[in-house]
């Protein structure tokens, strides 16, 4: 006697529901699906190379509070104002140790800031069809430290807790720049760079998206 969205068009709750729960909250981040290639880690790649996900379910999920999942930012939308500042890919890629967790790090990051300000994470609909597969070998020098270090991150994120005075997404992105670098800074260096980078990252986004001035007050 449940339903997979009671939000969506002809549905409605089910008994069990108070009615103060009722009313939901903002949605800040809907990560889309997809069908075909799957999006799997170089070594799931290598073992499994003719791997297709077929299964198409019509629904939409809210992620759980205190759940982590892994974002991936090919069918993904999010809601700025929300949530738009720890939305940072971070420094991954060439010439850097790790790559092909900038997408994660940022859906880690951005589910510890929307479970803690109270704002809603989507999975689901819509689905896309994905067909270009990417080569497990270039991926596994990408990933390879990070299939190491993604077992210091995810207990990192799991267990971070950000104080009541993180009132907005900037807050807490800086916040989380802070623990980020005491908690994994002891893993490698790199951390202790995309720590420093996230803080950049803030200043930028504070720079501009600064509220208009206007003659005699603000905009």
């Amino acid at each position: 006697n449940t339903l997979y969205d009671p939000y969506s068009e002809g549905a409605d709750f089910v008994r069990g529901y108070p009615f103060s729960l009722r009313a939901g909250v903002p949605t800040a981040v809907s990560h889309g699906l997809w069908l075909n290639i799957p999006d799997y880690d170089a070594p799931t790649q290598l073992v499994k190379p003719l791997d297709r996900n077929t299964r198409y379910v019509d629904a939409v999920l809210t992620i759980p509070k205190g759940t982590l999942y892994p974002m991936c930012a090919m069918n993904l939308a999010f809601n700025r104002e929300l949530i738009g500042a720890a939305m940072y890919f971070g420094i991954m890629g060439d010439g850097q140790p790790l790559g092909r967790y900038d997408d994660m790090w940022a859906g880690w990051c951005t589910k510890v800031v929307c479970d803690h300000l109270g704002y809603g994470v989507k999975t689901g609909l819509p689905y896309l069809w994905h067909s270009k597969a990417s080569n497990p070998f270039v991926n596994l020098k990408k990933e390879y430290n990070g299939l190491f270090w993604q077992e210091e991150m995810i207990p990192f994120f799991q267990s971070v807790i950000l104080p009541k005075k993180c009132t907005n997404a900037q807050e807490c992105y800086l916040e989380l720049a802070k623990q980020a670098k005491e908690k994994l800074g002891p893993v490698d260096p790199y951390f202790n760079n995309l720590a420093d980078a996230m803080v950049t990252w803030i200043e930028a986004w504070e720079e501009f998206n600064a509220p208009a001035k206007v003659k005699n007050g603000t905009a």
